[in-house]
């Protein structure tokens, strides 16, 4: 059973960096579509960025050039290193997995549509102007 545990969220002031944290267990490294979410009260779930099993990275156009996903597969970790925030940034963020995705299209899970299969219990990012 695939579990996920986000941490490092918090509140910064609008510039600032902070950097999220998944602690993941329970998969195969290299067979799971990996990947970052947020949402709002007002908005609906928007898709952050995602690392697919080939290694190769998608973004959100909304968080490119600011945001960097990566994973450290020795210690079984996802992050988001989340630089340049604004206050539009401000969310729950959660990590996600999904080993039901063919290779390749990992970066399709990002759509307002797709619901990846493992779910984090969320850290909240609050950042102020």
């Amino acid at each position: 059973q695939v579990q996920l545990v986000e941490s490092g969220g918090g509140s910064v002031q609008a510039g600032g960096s902070l950097r999220l944290s998944c602690a993941t267990s329970g998969y195969t490294s290299g067979r799971y579509c990996l990947g970052w979410f947020r949402q709002t009260d007002e908005d609906e779930r928007e898709g952050v960025a995602i690392i697919d099993k080939d290694g190769s990275t998608t973004y959100a156009d909304s968080v490119k050039g600011r945001f960097t996903i990566s994973k450290d597969n020795a210690k079984n970790i996802l992050y988001l290193q989340m630089n340049t925030l604004k206050p539009e940034d401000t969310a729950m963020y959660y990590c996600a997995a999904d080993g039901d995705t063919v290779s390749g299209f990992c970066y399709t899970l990002l759509g307002p549509y797709a619901h990846p299969h493992d779910w984090g219990q969320g850290t909240q990012v609050t950042v102020s102007s």
